[in-house]
C-alpha cells in the first residue's frame, strides 16, 4: 500500500493551484531548464486510473488513483509526484501516470501512433536508507528491445536552507521541517528547528519587500510551514511556540517597528483595544501593505473581540 500523508499532499496540491509560478524554478532545478519566472504555465488536468490492490481480507479491490502534479510550459509536459516514502510501488505508479498522460498528448494515423511521455520526477520529502536516487521504468518488447525511461528522484534531505532560498524553491520550504519530525515530535530539543524557521521567516519576508513573493504567496508559504508542523506535533507542547514562529515577525529593523505601531493604530482606530486581539491580528496582517492591514482589520477585526 502506498504511504501518503494526507496533510503533506494537501499542502502540496493547494501550492500547485494557488501558486503555481513557484514551481517554475523547481522545474528549472529538476529538469535543468532554463525558464523565466513570468514564463506561461498550465496545470494539466490530473485524469484517475483505476488499480488492483489487496484488502485485509485477501479479496481485491479497483481504487482510483490520481497523480500529483501535471504542469505544462511551452511544448513541454512534466509531471511531479510528492511523497513521503517509496513503497516500492513507486516505479509502477510512475509508468501508469506517465500513459495517461502520453495518450492525451498521443498523435496517429495510418498504422503508427507516436505517444510522448512526459518527463517525470518524485520529490521524497523523507529519506530513509531505501529512498532511491532514481527511479527507472524499463519497457521490453518482444524483439528484444529494451528501454530505459529514468529520472533522478528529488530528495529534500540533501538541500540545506541556504540552497533552498538562493535557487528560490519555495514550494520546498513548507516540507523542510520534516528532516526534524522525530526530534518535535517527541518534544526532544527543537533549538536546531527553531533557528531555521527563523531563518525561512526573515528570508521570505526579505524577499516579499524586494517583491519576489506576492502578498498572498508569503501568507500562504508561512501558513504552509504551519500546517506541516500541525501535523507532525499532533497537539504536543512544541507546536505553539513553533506555529507562532511563522504567524508572527521578531522586531529586528526600525521600520518593522513603525509598521507593527501603525497597525496598532488603525486597530484602535476601528474600535479595538483589548492588546492580545491587537496581538493576534498583527500576526495575521504583517506581511500585509499597510492599506490591505487596515482594510483586514475592519472586516475581521470586530470578530475578535
Amino acid at each position: 500500500m502506498q504511504k501518503k500523508t494526507p496533510d503533506y499532499d494537501n499542502v502540496f496540491k493547494t501550492m500547485k493551484m494557488k501558486h503555481k509560478r513557484l514551481f517554475v524554478p523547481v522545474i528549472n532545478d529538476v529538469f535543468e531548464r532554463n525558464y523565466p519566472k513570468n514564463v506561461k504555465v498550465d496545470i494539466l488536468p490530473s485524469e484517475g486510473y483505476l488499480t488492483e490492490t489487496e484488502t485485509t481480507d485477501g479479496s481485491k479491490d479497483i481504487e482510483e488513483q490520481i497523480s500529483d502534479f501535471l504542469i505544462r510550459i511551452e511544448n513541454e509536459v512534466y509531471l511531479l509526484e510528492c511523497q513521503s516514502y517509496d513503497d516500492g510501488s513507486m516505479a509502477i505508479r510512475i509508468a501508469e501516470y506517465a500513459f495517461i498522460v502520453a495518450r492525451q498528448l498521443a498523435s496517429w494515423d495510418m498504422g503508427h501512433a507516436t505517444i510522448p511521455m512526459p518527463r517525470f520526477s518524485i520529490i521524497y520529502v523523507k529519506k530513509t536508507e531505501r529512498t532511491p536516487k532514481t527511479t527507472m521504468i524499463t519497457f521490453t518488447f518482444p524483439d528484444g528491445q529494451k528501454v530505459d525511461y529514468k529520472s533522478e528522484n528529488v530528495i529534500l534531505e540533501n538541500f540545506t536552507k541556504e540552497k533552498l532560498v538562493e535557487k528560490r524553491l519555495f514550494p520546498y520550504i513548507p516540507f523542510y521541517i520534516a528532516r526534524y519530525e522525530k526530534e518535535v515530535a517527541s518534544e526532544g530539543n527543537i533549538e536546531n528547528v527553531i533557528e531555521e524557521l527563523i531563518y525561512f521567516r526573515e528570508e521570505m519576508i526579505r524577499l516579499h519587500q524586494a517583491g519576489e513573493l506576492s502578498d498572498d504567496e508569503l501568507i500562504d508559504l508561512k501558513g504552509f510551514v504551519n500546517t506541516i508542523i500541525t501535523h507532525i506535533t499532533n497537539g504536543n507542547k512544541n507546536e505553539e511556540r513553533l506555529v507562532n514562529i511563522m504567524g508572527g515577525t521578531v522586531i529586528e529593523t526600525e521600520s518593522d517597528k513603525i509598521k507593527i505601531r501603525t497597525i496598532i493604530e488603525m486597530g484602535q482606530e476601528v474600535g479595538l483595544e483589548d492588546s492580545e486581539i491587537l496581538k493576534k491580528l498583527q500576526e495575521k496582517i504583517i506581511g500585509l501593505p499597510l492599506t490591505r492591514a487596515k482594510a483586514y482589520l475592519e472586516q475581521y477585526g470586530k470578530q475578535l473581540v
